[in-house]
């Protein structure tokens, strides 16, 4: 009879662990029947997060970044240094193309009415600069005009020379302590002379400072004198039928242009920097010839004969400004 309990009491143990086992068995299936229904809406909700910042980013227009790193964006400047760049070169040529930046040192304002015949100097406008001096001997100089009498003389820095349009010019020059002085451009001044600077005959250099002070600031502009005389002409030593310079002297106003008869019209001669003109084949030499002033005035001389360095008067003069 014992042994009849003890028998059922296994029985009921081991039913009690098939139950306990097939308990576990099933929720552990239905764990992993979860897990896997679950897996594929994570991988979906993943798959649209990803489509979204893609369709995020195409929108925004910027790219996307990996994941840990930084995008990467120029910074305005340098962005923005090359466009500035080429911005300011396309301006140098039109500040560089400019007739009042080119026409004087000192850029004066151009002034109404003033010929574009002109060259850096120019009527009506006040220049600064510095005068020195130098020792004008007989008064020879660049301009080729050879000795002169008068001794208020003065030599143009290069640039303000401008391949002998200055010469023969007449200067008003003011110093700071209000001395004046006129002179006639007869040389140049070579560098270091600088734009706007003359450089004075001593004589002339005396009537603003003393001549032992050498360098004085000043203001000075073209005039046109009322007394004047007549213009000259002089053929150059060697010249001919067939090779001719030519030289104009003792003009109130500077030349802008000189021009020989060819039977066929007018031939404009080039200008040398010792201040003739030249007809390298002859052309027009020993035939009329027509002066212009930078004002734009004429003047056609007739009857000057072909005789190397001898100064012929014509009994003409360009009228005052």
């Amino acid at each position: 009879m014992q042994e009849t309990r003890q028998a059922a009491r296994q029985r009921r143990h081991r039913r009690r662990l098939m139950v306990g086992t097939t308990t576990g068995l099933v929720v552990a299936g239905l764990l992993v029947c979860l897990a896997i229904v679950m897996q594929p809406d994570r991988k979906g909700d993943a798959a649209r997060a990803a489509a979204t910042a893609v369709a995020n980013s195409e929108e925004s227009g910027l790219p996307s970044s990996p994941a840990g790193k930084k995008s990467v964006t120029p910074s305005p400047s340098a962005a923005s240094a090359s466009p500035k760049a080429k911005k300011s070169k396309s301006k140098k040529p039109k500040a560089s193309a400019s007739p009042s930046a080119a026409s004087s040192p000192s850029s004066p304002q151009k002034v109404p009415g003033t010929s574009s015949l002109a060259g850096r100097i120019r009527g009506n406008v006040t220049y600064p600069g510095v005068a020195t001096v130098y020792k004008a001997g007989v008064g020879d100089g660049a301009c080729s005009y050879g000795p002169s009498s008068d001794m208020m003389i003065a030599a143009m820095n290069t640039t303000d020379y401008e391949t002998s349009q200055a010469c023969g010019a007449h200067i008003l020059v003011r110093a700071a302590n209000g001395a004046t002085v006129t002179v006639r451009i007869t040389n140049e001044c070579p560098l270091p002379c600088a734009p706007g600077q003359l450089d004075l005959s001593e004589q002339a250099f005396a009537k603003l400072a003393p001549v032992s002070t050498g360098r004085i600031a000043i203001t000075w502009s073209l005039v046109s004198p009322s007394s004047a005389g007549t213009i000259s002409i002089r053929y150059k030593i060697g010249s001919s039928p067939y090779w001719c310079g030519i030289q104009a002297i003792g003009h109130r106003n500077p030349i802008a242009r000189l021009e020989v008869s060819t039977g066929g019209g007018w031939r404009q001669l080039t200008r040398t920097d010792y201040n003739y003109f030249l007809s390298p084949n002859g052309s027009g030499c020993g035939k009329a010839i027509r002066l212009t002033d930078i004002y734009g005035e004429q003047l056609t001389i007739n009857g000057v004969a072909l005789r190397p360095d001898v100064v012929q008067s014509t009994g003409v003069q360009f009228a005052r400004h």
